[in-house]
């Protein structure tokens, strides 16, 4: 047995989920300070996931991450945690502490991502990292430098 959805119904919850994930406008009917509590709650969430997939990155903005993501992260829905860290950490290259610019770096070596499509691994690549340069080949990644 196929369910039909109401229309009305359908259009009120997407514009319900646009609200709580990703900044859009208040639908017509909920409670502005429980949407405004499960959006935080998302967004705290969202964060701490980032943190553990790109833990220096979280650790640079120390104290403030979670503010500092939030703020980022409020009008823009999720693309997954290594996507959400990886544009975060792009927009905040000038503020990035040396571990964190390593991470971003060692991660523009092994994977190609454009800002939109999914990442894709590369064969080889060569970035600057703090006080150095990693190389990629074919998965195989060594950092150059001083110690």
């Amino acid at each position: 047995m196929t369910e039909v959805l109401d229309p009305d119904l359908a259009a009120a919850q997407e514009a319900l989920v646009l609200a709580i994930t990703s900044g859009g406008p208040l639908p017509p009917g909920f409670d502005a300070g429980g949407v405004r509590a499960a959006a935080g709650s998302i967004l705290r969430k969202r964060a701490g996931v980032v943190a553990g997939a790109w833990p220096a990155l979280a650790a640079s903005f120390g104290e403030g991450w979670h503010r500092a993501f939030a703020e980022w992260a409020a009008e823009r829905p999720t693309r997954g945690s290594v996507r959400d860290a990886w544009d975060f950490a792009r927009a905040h290259r000038d503020r990035l502490d040396a571990a964190a610019t390593l991470e971003l770096a060692l991660t523009e070596a092994r994977w190609r991502y454009d800002g939109t499509s999914e990442p894709r691994r590369r064969r080889a690549a060569v970035r600057r990292v703090p006080r150095g340069i990693a190389v990629q080949i074919l998965g195989r990644t060594r950092v150059f430098g001083p110690r």
